[in-house]
């Protein structure tokens, strides 16, 4: 953001009424500039300044959404070129490919793995967001009921991949209240795809043979009034391709380029046969840095990687993913049932809640504020010892779930048993094991 703090408080009406969420003007302009506040928050904002703001904070790659609603798919809105500088914002986009030039079976076979390969992990959803369909028939009907298929049976952000203009006309009279991605407008079409893109309000994405061809395509589109532009460089080698996400976020970022300030699209599909290749090709492309990323289809073994490789890349280094505060009941437990308590990092508790269920002993799995902290950062910070562990004991009430009175904490924890036992009257505190793997094994000599 190329604006202080004190920049923006001076534009901000300075009424202090904390319907922002944040008590305070000067440090909702704090928040603004350090990005962790959004300037739609400000109910009192006058239009100038407004307007003013919004010109100088806006991020030097323009965030751009796919689709509508809840399942809306956002890209780009990235100010770094290293994480660890301050997060990435927006995570890749994932897209399955569907020729409409495929058998019904095939296209039903591909809607099925978009819709079912959807994990679970440290309590976030991780899946593919995006169908692209291709047209490979040049038939407008035979696209048209591909993307009726489609629509009929997910609930998929859409890209619809054709250079002829007639054909992406023909599947926006499908879907464009959808609101998906046409791809692509090039130094052949462009005029004919901007007047599709702003007749029915989509993102375009632009396909070019380098990158100074890539500028003067983008130029062009501003110059209609289209803002949302994804873009293509045309590399299908890896190394091109690569040195071309560099230098356009460098550029983008570095020295304010605005033409080439927008998301990437990378065709991995067409850059490789072998499915194996095609996933390190996508895996170095989250990491560097594909706004969307289509692939020649889902497999599990490949689609997985990918998605857990995006999770860490994309998870904020500043803010620990956390699980919040309160009882976990674990397979039904009853009065008899073991008390644990841990921190409230969210592996920590998906670790031990895991093994918890492996063991198949019904259990109360009692989770402690710590920020975000693993037990052990969390007790070297004084967030996880007796003093805050027993307030908690108390404030949760498990004493009126159960008849016993022994908790189970972490091994790592021990030095806290005399003081839980003192701040806890009438609790036995039990040292558990310093290891969730360790937990099953444990519970084999558990007697309330």
């Amino acid at each position: 953001m190329a604006i202080t703090g004190i920049e923006i408080f001076k534009l901000l009406p300075k009424t202090n009424c904390g319907e922002c969420g944040i008590p305070t003007c000067l440090a909702f302009a704090m928040s603004l500039a350090a990005g962790k506040a959004e300037l739609t928050k400000c109910p009192y904002l006058s239009d100038e300044s407004k307007n003013k703001l919004e010109a100088v904070s806006a991020p030097p790659i323009r965030t751009i959404t796919i689709g509508i609603g809840e399942h809306s798919k956002k890209i780009g809105g990235e100010t770094v070129m290293f994480r660890h500088e301050k997060r990435f914002e927006n995570p890749t986009g994932l897209a399955i490919l569907i020729n409409d030039n495929m058998t019904e079976v095939e296209i039903d076979d591909r809607i099925e793995r978009f819709n079912s390969l959807v994990y679970e992990r440290v309590g976030l959803t991780l899946r593919g967001e995006l169908v692209a369909l291709k047209c490979e028939t040049q038939d407008a009907s035979t696209f048209i009921r591909l993307i009726t298929r489609v629509m009929q049976n997910s609930k998929a952000n859409i890209i619809l991949i054709s250079e002829n203009p007639d054909i992406l006309a023909a599947g926006l009279s499908a879907c464009s209240k959808l609101r998906p991605l046409l791809y692509a407008a090039t130094k052949d079409n462009l005029d004919k795809v901007a007047v599709l893109a702003k007749e029915h309000s989509c993102p375009v994405a632009v396909k070019a043979e380098n990158l100074e061809e890539l500028v003067e395509l983008t130029t062009k589109l501003e110059q209609y009034g289209i803002k949302d532009i994804v873009i293509d460089s045309g590399a299908r080698n890896l190394r091109k391709a690569f040195e071309d996400q560099v230098i356009i976020r460098r550029v983008a970022l570095n020295q304010k380029v605005r033409p080439l300030g927008y998301p990437t699209i990378i065709m991995a599909n067409e850059m490789t046969s072998d499915p194996m290749k095609e996933a390190l090709i996508a895996a170095t492309f989250v990491a560097k840095y594909g706004g969307i990323i289509v692939l020649s289809d889902f497999q599990g073994e490949t689609l997985f990687p990918l998605l857990v490789l995006r999770l860490n890349l994309f998870t904020d280094p500043q803010r620990p993913l956390a699980t919040a505060e309160g009882i976990y009941e674990i397979g039904g437990p009853d009065e008899n049932s073991p008390v644990l308590v841990t921190a409230n990092f969210s592996l920590t508790y998906f670790i031990v809640s895991g093994e918890i269920e492996s063991s198949r002993v019904p259990s109360y799995l009692l989770i402690k504020d710590t920020e975000g902290l693993s037990v052990m950062t969390a007790w070297a910070a004084g967030k996880f010892g007796a003093d805050t562990i027993a307030p908690f004991i108390k404030k949760c009430h498990i004493a009126d779930k159960v008849k016993h009175r022994k908790l189970i904490i972490p091994g790592y924890i021990a030095i806290e048993s005399g003081g839980l036992e003192e701040e806890l009257p009438g609790w036995e505190i039990i040292v558990g094991p310093r290891e969730g793997a360790h937990i099953p094994a444990y519970f084999k000599t558990w007697k309330a």
